[in-house]
């Protein structure tokens, strides 16, 4: 049993993925087309970026409630700006980089002012959910992508055969493993999750490091509301809800202690995938969406258990 438990704890996700495959595949075989198998990376490029940056936010041992509220005030900015002729490549940078001050001010409050990350976010995640209905007063931006082919290329384009949204997925994800794993700023996130303050000690610029993992955060939860805003080809008021919930799903899914200092860059990916496989296969199987609530709060209840294990 010990050794069953090892080979889990490091081939737990990759085989729970592995099995939903086969399981869904045995019940309907139309799962295993290209079709739908490029179709699931399209459906979990958005969370999969929102989790990414909110993977950089646990390992340090912080949360980030805000990253669905910054999703839907900068879809709503970009659908603004083109519908009232701003250059999309302009709007477009423009709402990244509004992104990405919003998770620097998330950053400023908690590694400045030493506010709990869950407080700070909790009212930022109201503040920006709360300008998003100013700014639009509560009314959709409707047909955003009828002048904006760059913008629906986001969505609908595809290179060498694979949507772009998926390709957009992977190389962010290239950049950030890099980022995570080989680079002095990766390890300080690692060492503050494990103790900050020995990290403190050993003179990492601890502040910086916890600023900068929500400008990630923020600049990834912009990136996936500019896709999103392509995808429906409007810029909807409500339309980052629920969000960080499915961000923190994957993290904790893919192996990811929500105590920091532990976990990987790639669980987070598989922990994505997991949550998409699932998503697309009680779709086709048939089953009620009710009834998919359910099972994806029991999918991610198990995995903090089995974290709580692991963690012993």
């Amino acid at each position: 049993m010990s050794k069953l438990w090892e080979i889990y704890k490091k081939y737990g996700t990759f085989i729970v993925l592995l099995s939903l495959v086969i399981i869904v595949a045995l019940i309907n075989p139309k799962f295993l087309t290209m079709y739908n198998i490029l179709n699931v990376f399209r459906q979990v490029s958005i969370n999969g970026l929102i989790a990414f940056g909110m993977t950089f936010v646990i390992l340090t041992g912080g949360i980030d409630l805000s990253v669905g509220a910054i999703l839907g005030l900068c879809g709503m900015i970009l659908g603004l700006m083109i519908m009232g002729g701003m250059p999309e490549l302009v709007s477009i940078l423009t709402v990244l980089f509004i992104g990405a001050l919003l998770g620097w001010f998330n950053g400023f409050m908690i590694s400045k002012m030493k506010l709990q990350a869950f407080i700070v976010t909790l009212a930022t995640m109201t503040m920006f959910g709360g300008i998003t209905m100013i700014i639009s007063d509560g009314i959709p931006a409707m047909g955003v992508t009828k002048e904006a082919p760059l913008l629906d290329f986001f969505s609908q384009g595809s290179i060498i055969g694979l949507p772009f949204p998926m390709l957009v997925l992977i190389v962010t994800f290239i950049i950030l493993l890099i980022l995570l794993q080989n680079t002095v700023f990766g390890r300080g996130v690692y060492a503050i999750g494990g103790n900050e303050e020995v990290a403190r000690l050993s003179s990492l610029p601890t502040n910086r490091i916890k600023t900068l993992v929500y400008v990630i955060s923020g600049t990834m939860s912009a990136l996936a509301g500019v896709i999103l805003t392509s995808r429906l080809s409007s810029a909807q008021p409500t339309a980052g809800i629920g969000f960080e919930l499915d961000a923190i799903a994957a993290v904790v899914i893919g192996g990811t202690s929500l105590s920091g200092g532990r976990g990987r860059l790639f669980g987070t990916f598989i922990g994505v995938l997991i949550i998409g496989v699932l998503n697309n296969g009680l779709n086709i199987i048939g089953v009620s969406a009710f009834y998919q609530q359910f099972i994806k709060g029991l999918v991610i209840l198990l995995a903090i258990l089995l974290d709580r294990k692991s963690a012993r």
